[in-house]
């Protein structure tokens, strides 16, 4: 095999690690930068309002999962649960997105950010005792969402670019 070829076939392989690694470089970064933010601001602030009250920044440590469900379990089932089976979850997608070579797109930049805002959040309860840190807030009135972070973002987005990118597959059946 001719060097030419050899480079050309592994250039989608390559595409594709690159575009992981800066998605979960992007994720983490900016996760733990603004954690960072909002741990040296907002702790002993009053809720910041913007849009008219739509969007709040407000600082929680939440020591359970997704809206806090979990954080009253004891502190060993949710060290279990919330690091060490997240933990384990987490590197089982990436050695997925890795691995598989026949994944589509929208599937592994979904599956990265998934990765990306997991690995985000497995940091802040490495080094948080458990808890993570949350600070955003959306709502009219008194319909609000949970008190999240951008690792929920990046979650929640991958997440939707996986059903998306299923439902468009499916109907192609």
């Amino acid at each position: 095999m001719t060097p030419n070829l050899v480079k050309n076939r592994m250039t989608p392989y390559f595409k594709r690690i690159i575009l992981i690694v800066a998605i979960l470089f992007s994720c983490i970064g900016c996760d733990q930068m603004t954690k960072t933010i909002a741990k040296d601001h907002l702790p002993q602030a009053r809720p910041i309002s913007y849009l008219g009250d739509t969007f709040r920044l407000q600082y929680m440590e939440n020591k359970g999962a997704f809206l806090g469900f979990g954080s009253t379990l004891p502190a060993e089932v949710r060290f279990w649960v919330l690091f060490i089976l997240t933990g384990i979850a987490v590197t089982g997608m990436l050695v997925f997105v890795l691995l598989r070579h026949d994944l589509h797109r929208s599937l592994v930049v979904g599956l990265s950010l998934v990765i990306g805002g997991g690995v985000g959040n497995l940091i802040d309860r490495a080094f948080r005792n458990g808890a993570v840190v949350d600070f955003m807030n959306i709502g009219v009135g008194s319909l609000r969402t949970g008190i999240f972070n951008v690792a929920d973002v990046a979650i929640m987005l991958g997440m939707m670019l996986i059903v998306v990118g299923a439902q468009r597959r499916t109907r192609q059946w």
